[in-house]
Formats: structure tokens, sequence, C-alpha cells
């Protein structure tokens, strides 16, 4: 019996904890040390249990052969029909199963977020685990790097001054990062801009990244997108494309990026990506522009099996320029917004209905030990001239230049990293926001905040913010009350 690693499956040993992800189930899991030993003997090459098990036992002094046989063949046929691995009689056999993600038989999830952040889930996901996993020993697992900071669109809402977009990153940075980014274990490289595909050499930086096996995302308006680098997206088996569709009205989308026919390039992309099977998310920020709208954008998506998500967060140019706030959605408009979301979500509705919700969620309060965010815990991200920033738009806080270091002794050793890494929640707003009745409706954000401070202060808090999960707990506590007295009055 063969064993392989499916092509849309990525497998990294962190400090440990063994974790693999695929792109075709949007599913992940992390092992513990022991389940690392066997997870890492497995590759994209086919091999027998019998091979497996030559590489595994060394590993385990003393313990008998047939035992490590027997764990073996269980851990790796449970990963089998979780859908991360593959097993079959012959290569052959294995390549015919290796079908990749295919929209064909993907349910997505729509997904309405940043509305209720504290009311997500009760147990850890795979991605606090490991930020909690590296809180003492940060392991860098997923990097950004902007290709060019051009761009064909001037979205209204964007947090990158347009006087600023003027920059193309060199090949022989792109290929130094690249080197780098193998050598620190990174999992997960997005490529960005900007417009990434306005960069002269995108096919071949997109060829490169995935020569190094990662899992490998593009952030794009895709209005550029042409059918070489569809094929090279296919050949590449590109992990993810994130493309933001503003509204189904091309009027409405358009204004927003500025650029008349916009839409037409963006839909007409999206359908193509469908079309050949690519991993697509479609993200619909809601703002004044079109806060009537998103819900047909996602009705569209899940009608494609797109996954699609729809949010209020906009944040200020990185310079705190905040003419851009103008856009935004008032507190009362991200009201109205936040009711439709909670109207059309039978799940949200089914937890705010549990008997002990209203008292549980009132009494919630942020753990001040908590960390304020996972930059420089495992994420950072780079722009064309080298700089290095905590993530895309905190450029303002600028953690070391690539053409003066390597990325490691930034990772290591720069004093601003040192610093994010000991922030804890008693820090933002001097611990007021730990003694807040609105966290479970609240997720406060250190590059939001400073942002729109204009000192850039990262720990001054946000009262926007503030107002609007007051409005959300209000909101959702309300719909409770009139819900059950719905139901009294229906007996009556």
């Amino acid at each position: 019996m063969l064993y392989r690693q499916k092509k849309d499956t990525y497998i990294r040993n962190y400090s440990g904890v063994g974790y693999i992800t695929s792109t075709g189930l949007f599913n992940d899991r992390t092992v513990n040390e022991s389940g690392t030993v066997f997870l890492c003997a497995i590759n994209r090459q086919p091999q027998s249990l019998e091979q497996l098990v030559d590489k595994i036992l060394p590993q385990f002094v003393g313990v008998d052969r047939d035992i490590i046989t027997g764990d073996a063949q269980e851990f790796y046929d449970i990963l089998v029909e979780d859908g991360f691995l593959l097993r079959g009689e012959t290569p052959q056999e294995l390549d015919a199963q290796d079908t990749g993600f295919t929209y064909s038989v993907f349910e997505p999830k729509t997904i309405k977020e940043d509305f209720t952040p504290g009311i997500k889930r009760a147990d850890k996901d795979t991605q606090e685990f490991l930020e909690e996993h590296f809180k003492d020993k940060p392991q860098l697992t997923s990097f950004q790097i902007e290709l060019t900071s051009r761009c064909n669109e001037r979205c209204i809402h964007c947090y990158i001054p347009h006087e600023c977009k003027l920059h193309d990153i060199s090949s022989e940075m792109f290929y130094s990062v690249l080197e780098q980014l193998s050598k620190m274990n990174v999992l997960s490289v997005t490529l960005s801009g900007g417009e990434p595909m306005m960069h002269p050499h995108f096919v071949e930086f997109l060829r490169a990244a995935k020569k190094y096996d990662f899992y490998v995302n593009i952030l794009s308006n895709l209005t550029l997108l042409t059918d070489e680098i569809v094929e090279e997206m296919k050949a590449g088996n590109v992990s993810s494309v994130q493309v933001s569709l503003y509204s189904m009205n091309p009027e409405h989308h358009d204004t927003i990026t500025a650029v008349k026919g916009s839409f037409e390039k963006t839909k007409a992309a999206i359908l193509k990506l469908v079309e050949n099977d690519i991993p697509l998310h479609i993200s619909c920020p809601t703002m004044k522009a079109n806060k009537d709208d998103f819900k047909e954008v996602l009705d569209w998506a899940h009608s494609l099996k797109v996954r699609a998500h729809t949010d209020y967060i906009m944040m200020a140019e990185f310079n705190h320029d905040t003419s851009n706030l103008a856009n935004r959605l008032s507190v009362q408009e991200a009201g109205e917004v936040i009711s439709s979301i909670l109207e059309g979500d039978e799940d949200y509705q089914k937890v705010i209905l549990e008997p002990d919700f209203e008292q549980r969620w009132n009494e919630i309060q942020f753990n001040p030990e908590r960390r304020l965010c996972g930059v420089g815990i495992s994420t950072a991200c780079m722009v064309s001239n080298g700089n290095v920033y905590p993530c895309a738009g905190w450029q303002e806080m600028v953690l070391g230049n690539l053409n003066q270091q390597t990325l490691q002794d930034i990772w290591d050793n720069s004093e601003k990293i040192k610093w994010l890494r000991g922030l804890k929640m008693k820090d933002m707003g001097g611990g007021e926001c730990c003694n807040c009745d609105r966290a479970a409706f609240c997720s406060p954000c250190m590059v939001r905040n400073a942002n729109e401070n204009p000192d850039g202060d990262p720990l001054k808090i946000n009262r926007h913010f503030c107002a609007v999960a007051a409005k959300n707990k209000q909101i959702v506590l309300d719909w409770r009350k009139a819900h059950y007295k719905a139901v009294e009055n229906a007996k009556n």
C-alpha cells in the first residue's frame, strides 16, 4: 500500500508541533510531538508503509517495529479518511484520486464576519493554538509580499495613499525573500499589491513561489487576469485567490473603484477562475456607496459555490489621513447592516436564543493577559522597497528593511517586534477594554487605532468601534427579547 500527500495538502513541523492543511478542504490539523514524526515522514512522493516505517523507527528507540507499523497505518489511514492524504496500490492510482480542489463537490460557507467576533467559538481554533504555542518561540508561518505598490484602480476606501503607489519589487529582492522564507519554514506566502498582476514578472514570480512548496495566496482585483495567468495558477496549484466585489450593480462597484468598466472585468475574471476550479474567496467590504448591496453579492457568490464574506471595517490611510473615512458607515448605518445580517443568519440566531445567552455574554470580559494580535508572533509582511511591517495596513511601523538585514535577523532582533510581542490586552487603553461589558461584540485592532490616531498610537482606543460594539450588543439583545415576546404572544 502506498501513501502520499495530496497536491493541495501542506505539511510543516513547528518546533515539534506537526501541522497539516488543505486547500481543497479549507481545513487543518495539528498533532503532538510523536504524531509529528509520523506526519513529517510523508511527502509528495509515493511511499510504501514499510518505507515510511523505515524513516520513523530510528526516532523511537527500543520500540518494536510491529507496534510502529500498526500506529503508522492507523495514523495515515485517519488522514486519508479526513481527506489530507492519498492511499492506493500504484502511483497511477494515487494520481487518479488526486483531483485537487473542484467546485463540483465544494459546499461553501458564506461568512458574515467581524460583526460578532466574540461569539464565534468556545474552543481555540488552530491559529489560536499555534499562536499560543509560539508565544515564547515565535515562528513565522505566514508572510505577505507586496509585488508592486502600483494599482490600476483608485478605490475610495483604500488605506494606501495613492501618491505612494509607485514602485515594483526587484526580481533580486523577490527571489532572495523566497529563499529566506523557505529556510525559515514558512507555510503561507501571499502575493499582493497594489495590484500584483501589474508587475511585469508576475507569472515568473508565481511559478517560483510554488517551487518552494508554499501555500500561495493572491490578493487581486482580477481586472488584468489573462489566460496565461490562469494556466500558471492551475499548473502551480495556487491555494487561494481573494478578490473584492463591491456590488452586483456595475455603477456602484465602479464608483468605489473609480474605474469605469471594472465591475465587468472583475465579474468575468471570477467566472473564469470558477470555470478552471481555482479556489476563490470574494470579499464585499460594506461602505456608504454599497451598504444595500452586500446581500446580492453574497447570494451570487453562493450560487457559484464561492466562499464570500462581508464586513464594515474600514481604516484610515497609514499616513493618518482620514479623508477616506468619509466613506465609512456611520454607527447607525453599521447597525442597519448588523440587523440585516442577523435576520438572515440562522446559526447565529440559535446561539442568541440559548437560555443563558444574555447572562453569559454580558459577563464576558477580555483577559488582561491575552495577546493583542498575532503580528510578530506568526505573521508579517513587506512592501516593494524592502520595508517589513507587522501587517499590510500598518506601514508606519517599520520593523526593518531587507536591503540592510535578513528577514531572520529582523524577526529575531527587531526592537519594535519585541515590543509588539510583549503587548497584552491590559495595555489597550490603559486597561479600559478589560472592564468593558461590550467585549463579546468587539474586536480591538492596533492598526485601526494607529492609522486613525494623529500620533499613530496603536493603544489609544478607537471610539468609533466602541460605539459600533455598543450598537451591535443592543441590536442582538433587543432581537432576542423581541423573539421571546413574539413566542409568548403566539402562545396566548
